[in-house]
Order: C-alpha cells, then structure tokens, then sequence
C-alpha cells in the first residue's frame, strides 16, 4: 500500500515537474529546430537594419527630418546583433549543445527576445490552435469565430508562423477583409506572395491571373482574416475546393452563422481566458508583483472586469501600468468599471467597458478639462481605413491643423509632441505597431470603440468607404466636426455648395489616382469652420477658392493642383506628395502664415518647379522643406 501511495507521488511530481520544466528542456532537446529560427531571425533583424540604415542615408542625403524613434530602434538593432554575436560565434564553433544550464538560459532569453510576438499561449488558443491544425489534413475550408478582442487575428498569424516553420504550404498568405474589404488592395497583396505582375487593370482580369497563377503552386494556406459577411472569393482570384484541392482557407469572424454561409467544413470557437491566464496576462502587463497582497487582490478584480478578453486586458493593463497606484486606487478603478455599466453595445460584448476606462486614463495629468490633446490623436487615427498602416506624417499635419499642444512653441516642436502622443497610445495598446517605425495602425475593435466616441455629443465623425453617389443623409451634416469619404468613384457628382458649418475636418479620397475625382473649388465655400483639408486623388483648382479663415492645414497626395491661389491667408501648414502642381507662382511666397512647407517625391513631369528667388524669401519663415530635389529648383 506504502509502496504504491509512493509510487504514485513520484510520478504525480515527476509529471508536474516535466509540465513546469518541459518550456526549457525544449532548447537542449530541439537543438536542430531552435538554432535555426536564431539564426533566421537574427539574420533578418540584421536585414532590415540594413534597409532602415539605408533609407536614413538617403534621407539625411535629403536634409529631411530623422525622428528620434528611427535613431533609438536603430540603436536597439545594433545592440542586440552586438550581443548575439558570441551566442552566433558559438553556434557556428560547435554542432550541438554542451550540458550547460547557463548557457541554455542564455539562449533562452536571447531567442524569446527576438521572436517575440503578441500570442496567448492559453488553455482556449492551445485547443483552437491544434484542432485548425488537425482540420487542415482533412478538410479545405475551416472558420475561427469569437468575440471581438478575443484574439482571433493574433491566434490566426500563429498559425500561419507555425505553417510556414512547418514548411505545412508551399505559399501562405494572409489579408484583412472588414466591413469594407478593397478587393484591389487585397489582390495586390496575393499576387506580391506568388511573384505575379498582373498584366491587366480590371478586378475581373486580374482574378483570372491570380486563380491561374495560384493553381501552379500545390500546397496554400490562405487566412482570411475579419470576414463579417458571405463572400465569393472567387471575386479575388482565390482557387479552392474542385478548383484546387491543395488550396486551403482558414477564415476569421465575429459571427458563428459566417461561418455556416461559407460552407465552412470545421467550425472553431476559440473562447475567452480563465481567470487565472486572465490574472497573469493581466499582472504580467501591468507590471504587478507576487498575487498574494492586498492590493493586488483588489487588481485581480479589476482584470476580471476584462471578461477573460486578451485585448480588453491588455489595453487596461497598460493604461494602469506605472500610476503606482495604491489600495484606494485600485479600488477606485474598480468602482469606475462598475459606474461604467449602463455602456452597452451588442457589436462589443465586453470589450467596451475596458476601452473606455483606458481612453479616460489618458487625461490623467492633463489639465484640460475637455477632449485633451493625446485623446484627439487617439480620434485623428479612427478617421482613417481600417486595417490601413497611417502615416504618421499625415496625422502630424492634420493634428497641426486643428490646433493640437497649442502651448509648444514651434512647428518642431508641435511634431515631437505628437511623436510622442503616438508612442504613449502605442504603450496603452490603444494603436498598434507596424514593421514600419514611420506609420501606426489601429485594431478594427478599437476603431469600432473610436467611432462609438464619436457618433454622439459635439464632437462627431462620419467616415464612410466605397461611394458610389453623394450620401443622401436623413440628418443634417450640421453635427459632424470631422468626415472622412474614402473611394469615392470618380462619377459622383458632387454638389456646388455644402453647408458645413461645424466641420473641422475633412478628408476626401477619390477610388484611383489615374482617374481623378474632379471637385469644384466652390464646393468648400460655406465650410468656414475647416481647418483641415486631406485631399487624395482629387483634381481641383484653387483660382476661384474661398476665403477659409481658419484652414490651417492643407494637404495632397497624389492630386493635381492648379492656379494655386494666396487666397488662404491663415494657411500654415502644406504638404504635398506625389502631386502635380500647376502655376504655383508667386502665389506660395505670399502666405504670410506659412510655417512648413512639405514636399515629397515630386518627379520632373510633376510641373513643380520652384524658383531660386522663391526658395530664398520663403526659407526665412518655413520650418521645413522635405523632399525636393535640385533638379527642381531653376
């Protein structure tokens, strides 16, 4: 009996031992697999410096600004392949591991730090993870459903990861859909993965080429990712089923019935966090210690308040992390979540609650009593596409426009402002980071969040994608301070004059940059409040412009641009990418205000070109000029 009750609590100890230890017997036991994903990071990482390095040259070659953030991930770089020389010098001298626990835990960290990523290794995503694994060797078409901050998109890109370290595909491809999925940007971004160049324009020709193209390769995975609808893939160019059995689609989405509408032969819930994987994900973010105290049983109830979702905790975690916060502040985050209660969205679930707490946070040390200015960068960000990377050059003219850190003191220092706006929303995991350092993104949740802000109250957005006609709207545009129309078609017929009295904002894009969207100057006459103009593949004329006394930012990518008109008298910030300009003139040099002038990639049949007399009597007010090149200035 003795000998059995010991028997059995060897191997009941034996057994938690090996689950405890088994993360880091994996580096002496996969020497093979581990050693090869160092050296494939640590080779990329050494890659991409290179790149950045080079585009900094070419840069400083420019006079343009270098930010701090580029020097600082620069510098990082450079440190971590400096202290991962030794660890690759010592892979490259020996063939396999020597029994040295300091040495593996050297490695350990090391490769952790490099490989980094975003996922949850939970009991829900471990479950998820290895049915989608299995259901991949059976069927052709499986879907992955939750509640939006669940983490479906991060458990779809390990999958992927894990595919392509698998060598599972010969090619694997992922691409956003959303409410409004650009079918050509989407198009674009399969056939960079297969090496194809389309050698026609139209969306129907070019999913020809793509079907064929991806029937010549054996074994895809393709992850459509944020499906909120029934879509015929075959729109795009996607081949599966009878088509291409080796095809296979792994699909994401809100809604369970997508699912079923798709046909999908395997349907995959991945669930919310226990309480316990919620409580460390939640401590582990917010730099919390030891689960034994007072206060950190009052912070364990406020990351319940998270309902188990990983992006509702992260997001709370952060905003939290380094308030040093005491008992009776924790507990008065607790009592904020519990007053916060009547906020209810069914397109949310959950995750509302959590996003407003942290958006508040933002205000803390700030004096303003109203919308503060790292809340309207926050805002600034939702007027954009979902799923799009924003420049952060584009949001630093517009947050100039509408008089975002008035108290700074010059255009620079306005722009260092915001840099630093955009990293402390980055840290409150409020905006995403891209492989960009010069653009942000937005979680399509968080952007919902955004645009739940904003659709009452005195400070209301409109964004809307894919217009076909003028939207014909019940209310008045009276109400909207900022409004985004983005792929307008270029048949829209625009009417001659809107009343937008309270609009601050507004960025117009036409569908292409071949076929311009034509807009009348007249069409901006009663917009007397505008301080911020974005315009994207439009053509328009500034000859018959109006008077707009608080324009302060203008702004222009790929657009052509004639008769530049001295009209806008407040004018200070301009900036101009890609744009052809006609009859800039003396007209440039007598806006008095004009404190930046920003432009970028202009080629010899763009029409620019700026006079020597011109360059020297507007250098003695203009902050910055970008981009120009000598070729340009007669």
């Amino acid at each position: 009996m003795a000998e059995s009750l010991a028997s059995a609590a060897v191997e009941n100890v034996t057994n938690q031992a090996m689950e405890c230890a088994s993360p880091y017997l994996r580096y002496f036991f996969c020497y093979g697999q581990i050693v090869q994903d160092f050296t494939n990071q640590r080779n990329a990482l050494k890659l991409r410096k290179q790149r950045v390095d080079t585009r900094v040259d070419e840069a400083s070659r420019q006079i343009e600004v270098i930010y701090e953030d580029v020097e600082d991930w620069l510098k990082r770089a450079e440190k971590e392949l400096e202290q991962t020389q030794n660890l690759q010098d010592e892979i490259d001298r020996v063939k396999c591991f020597k029994w040295c626990p300091q040495w593996g835990w050297r490695y350990c960290l090391r490769i952790e730090f490099i490989t980094s990523t975003h996922f949850m290794d939970s009991k829900s995503s471990k479950s998820a993870l290895n049915q989608i694994v299995e259901a991949m060797k059976a069927v052709n078409m499986i879907g992955l459903y939750g509640m939006p901050g669940v983490g479906k998109t991060t458990l779809a890109q390990e999958v992927g990861k894990h595919a392509g370290e698998q060598k599972l595909f010969d090619k694997v491809v992922m691409f956003t859909m959303s409410q409004n999925p650009n079918i050509n940007n989407i198009q674009d971004k399969v056939a960079d993965v297969f090496g194809l160049k389309f050698q026609t324009s139209s969306r129907q020709g070019r999913a020809e080429e793509l079907f064929k193209s991806m029937q010549r390769v054996n074994k895809i995975l393709v992850i459509v990712d944020d499906l909120w609808e029934e879509f015929e893939l075959k729109i795009i160019g996607i081949p599966f089923g009878d088509d291409h059995k080796g095809c296979k689609i792994l699909l994401t989405t809100r809604r369970q019935q997508v699912c079923t509408k798709m046909n999908c032969q395997k349907e995959i819930q991945l669930g919310i966090l226990s309480e316990d994987e919620a409580w460390v994900l939640f401590r582990d973010q917010a730099g919390l210690e030891g689960n034994s105290s007072a206060l950190n049983n009052e912070a364990k109830k406020v990351a319940a308040q998270c309902k188990g979702l990983p992006l509702a905790i992260v997001v709370v975690a952060k905003a939290l992390k380094g308030e040093g916060l005491d008992l009776n502040g924790w507990k008065a985050v607790n009592q904020r979540f519990k007053d916060s209660r009547h906020l209810d969205n069914e397109d949310f679930g959950d995750v509302l609650q959590p996003l407003k707490l942290s958006y508040d946070y933002l205000k803390k040390g700030n004096n303003q009593m109203t919308v503060n200015d790292i809340q309207m960068c926050f805002l600034l960000c939702s007027l954009f596409l979902e799923d799009k990377e924003i420049d952060i050059e584009i949001l630093i003219v517009c947050g100039i426009g509408v008089g975002l850190f008035p108290n700074a003191n010059s255009i620079e220092d306005k722009r260092n402002e915001m840099v630093m706006a955009f990293k402390k929303l980055q840290k409150s995991g409020l905006l995403l980071e891209t492989d960009d350092a010069d653009s942000v993104k937005m979680h399509d949740v968080v952007r919902d969040f955004a645009h739940w802000l904003t659709s009452t109250g005195g400070n209301r957005f409109m964004v809307k994608d894919k217009l076909k006609e003028w939207p014909d709207m019940v209310e008045s545009f009276e109400c909207y301070t900022a409004i985004a129309l983005w792929n307008c078609s270029s048949n829209i017929k625009f009417p001659d004059k809107v009343k937008f009295s309270k609009l601050k904002t507004l960025i117009l894009q036409g569908e292409d940059w071949v076929d311009l969207l034509v807009v009348s100057s007249t069409f901006f006459e009663e917009m007397k409040a505008l301080q911020v103009l974005f315009l994207e593949n439009v053509s328009f004329s500034t000859e018959r412009f109006p008077s707009l006394p608080n324009l302060k930012t203008l702004c222009c990518v790929h657009c052509k641009l004639k008769n530049f008109s001295s009209s806008l008298t407040n004018l200070e910030v301009l900036a101009l990418f890609k744009t052809r300009i006609y009859g800039i003139s003396e007209e440039l040099v007598k806006l008095s205000t004009l404190n930046y002038l920003s432009l970028h990639n202009f080629y010899e049949e763009s029409g620019m070109i700026i006079q020597p007399s011109l360059i020297e009597r507007l250098t003695n007010r203009l902050t910055s000029l970008q981009g120009c090149t000598m070729s340009q200035i007669l």
